[in-house]
């Protein structure tokens, strides 16, 4: 009876809008700060409640500060359910560090002419709701799309019992699928569909020799390898050598026997049917640790450095006509793109024209670089001297699409001319900065830049990330090795 429930629940899950979880969530969040706001106050012998006016501006600038502060950090995205409990957890206690700042200074402004709320309560009260909120609209969310994008090899029983379980489990969303050669189908678009033999709708892309040529250009989480070994062993084979050139994770089958009362000693290890790599060792504890990290010193160094912001934008407004913010569309994690933010340091149609410079390129491979880039305004220069139009990223660490160490992110059109080996940086999250940036920039070669992040990705620690972080302060204090 347990299991119809939790079916049913998934069920009803699974018809909602991609999307609606969110906004319900939204819309508790803002309830809690209003009401818990009031029923702070009504703890203080001083207030009178029938004078609502000062709570109304301090309600007013706590839900401001929740929500302007959400919309930064995309709190409420489909795919921010995704992250861990820890991660939620994190990312509520900077809402209510927001709103309390802002809570704070409003109370400071209308002094003891108006009634106030018990600070102290009122964030215990927030928090306690707010994370309690949270834990449930994760469990409701887990039945909407979209999720991790997977890619399946092969459309014979096993690739669609595969991808019919995959939707089940509801949170993955399967891309396509490819055929193995002794497997009949017709090859379609992403966006068409396929039959495979037995009337199973089935979304088939290629073959399994295109395997790479789509992982060129679709961003997939991880392969499925749903073949035989006695059939397909050479062809399986094959397709592990590619997702290990390229860093994409992989499952493979984990019986090749049929098993009638046998069970896995580790269950939870062979759970959905299939034993899953990495091309790198997994630290879970420490990644969990990395993106607590991220979290609070991205919130914090945004909050610090409020004042720097503020000057360099009257700078860049005074001095130049466009944007204050630069952004640009940058390769993440798996393929993945975002919009990566900078201060602006170049004229406004500096993109238009890098194609009549690109002669100029002072640095080998996709990367363009050029030391006296006649695009750089003169505050421009400055800035990019010592990285201050790479701080905007911190609101790019604090969203999820940058760590504060690793890689940086490309342009699309850098990837496509990346060789094989050189894709595999894309297995980690992107970072702000990495061993490329304390080892001198601009003045090592292409080559050996990508060769410095496989080391990174190879040999990732939490005392390294630590270590690297030290070694960029001195860099960025003295500008060495920018342009």
């Amino acid at each position: 009876m347990a299991d119809m429930n939790s079916a049913s629940g998934s069920a009803l899950a699974g018809k909602l809008s991609p999307g609606f979880t969110s906004k319900v969530n939204l819309f508790v969040d803002i309830a809690i700060v209003l009401i818990m706001t009031f029923v702070a106050s009504s703890s203080n012998p001083d207030v009178d409640m029938d004078d609502v006016r000062g709570l109304f501006w301090i309600a007013t600038a706590a839900i401001a500060a929740w929500v302007v502060t959400a919309a930064a950090l995309r709190h409420y995205s489909v795919l921010a359910y995704d992250r861990s409990g820890l991660d939620d957890t994190a990312m509520v206690s900077v809402h209510v560090a927001a709103m309390m700042t802002l809570t704070a200074l409003v109370e400071l402004f209308i002094g003891g002419r108006e009634p106030t709320p018990n600070i102290p309560q009122l964030l215990v009260l927030v928090w306690c709701s707010a994370a309690l909120a949270r834990w449930f609209f994760r469990r409701l969310a887990h039945g909407e799309p979209p999720l991790d994008d997977v890619l399946i090899v092969g459309i014979g029983p096993i690739g669609r019992l595969t991808a019919s379980d995959l939707r089940q489990r509801g949170r993955h969303r399967v891309i396509g699928h490819l055929r193995y050669d002794n497997e009949n189908g017709r090859e379609t678009g992403l966006l068409e569909r396929s039959y495979a033999t037995d009337g199973a709708i089935c979304r088939i892309v290629g073959g399994i020799g295109q395997l790479e040529q789509v992982l060129r250009t679709v961003a997939v989480d991880e392969v499925y390898v749903a073949g035989k070994v006695r059939t397909h062993g050479e062809e399986m084979q094959d397709a592990i050598r590619v997702c290990e050139r390229f860093g994409i994770p992989f499952a493979v089958p984990a019986y090749a026997f049929r098993l009638d009362r046998a069970q896995a000693v580790e269950a939870n290890a062979v759970s959905d049917g299939y034993l899953h790599y990495e091309t790198h060792k997994p630290m879970p504890q420490q990644q969990a640790m990395k993106r607590l990290f991220d979290i609070v010193a991205s919130a914090m160094a945004l909050w610090l450095l409020l004042p720097l912001f503020v000057v360099v934008v009257a700078l860049i407004k005074l001095t130049s006509r466009g944007p204050v913010f630069f952004r640009q569309t940058r390769v993440g994690r798996h393929g993945r793109t975002f919009n990566m933010l900078k201060f602006r340091s170049m004229v406004a149609n500096a993109e238009s024209l890098k194609a009549s410079l690109s002669a100029m390129n002072e640095q080998a491979g996709p990367v363009f670089k050029m030391r006296r880039d006649p695009r750089v305004t003169r505050i421009g220069r400055f800035i990019r001297k010592y990285s201050i139009d790479e701080l905007p990223q911190l609101i790019n660490v604090l969203r999820g699409d940058m760590s504060v160490v690793g890689p940086r992110p490309p342009t699309p059109d850098e990837v496509l001319k990346y060789e094989v080996w050189q894709r595999r940086r894309l297995s980690v999250r992107p970072g702000l900065t990495c061993i490329w940036q304390v080892s001198g920039r601009n003045q090592i070669s292409f080559e050996d830049w990508m060769l410095l992040d496989m080391q990174y990705i190879d040999h990732w620690s939490l005392a390294r990330d630590f270590q690297l972080i030290f070694r960029t302060i001195p860099v960025v204090i003295t500008g060495r090795g920018a342009s």
